[in-house]
């Protein structure tokens, strides 16, 4: 009998709005491997690395990323040491969105430094010109300013 050992893929994000191209990144990330951790950016990384806050605190974009099912495990990533998460799951891949660069650079060498032969695989976008959080953020917010302005010319 053989023990055949999961191969884990691990894919980051902030998930702040859900939508198809998230979902394609979780259908790309599948084809990897057999197990996805999904690893939510905490709410103070993300005021870093886009100069504002999520809309959705990091507890309700892991509930709401918990619930789609698209992720074997959801964890939110480590306040102070964004490279932890890498440390203590040891994946056999990690799976970066097409856009995402922020910490990506120090990757390679961290795997390294902790003997971790892990495959780095950039995923493509799935129609980046309406799937991508900002987008739909903008747009709700220009839905909502529209709806005021209707409302006041009533």
């Amino acid at each position: 009998m053989t023990d055949t050992k999961k191969k884990l893929v691990m894919v980051f994000g902030t998930f702040d709005y859900l939508h198809a191209g998230h979902e394609n990144l979780f259908t790309q990330a599948k084809e990897l491997g057999d197990e996805i951790l999904a690893v939510i950016a905490r709410d103070k990384t993300v005021r870093t690395i886009k100069g504002e806050a999520p809309d959705h605190n990091e507890k309700e974009r892991m509930e709401n990323l918990k619930a789609t099912g698209w992720a074997t495990k959801v964890v939110l990533g480590d306040a102070k040491d964004k490279m932890k998460v890498i440390k203590i799951y040891r994946p056999d891949v990690i799976a970066l969105g097409y856009d995402q660069f922020a910490f990506t650079y120090h990757i390679k060498k961290l795997l390294f430094d902790i003997d971790l032969d892990t495959k780095i695989v950039r995923l493509t976008p799935y129609r980046p010109d309406m799937y991508k959080s900002s987008i739909i953020k903008n747009n709700l917010l220009e839905k909502k300013a529209f709806e005021v302005t209707e409302e006041a010319t009533v």
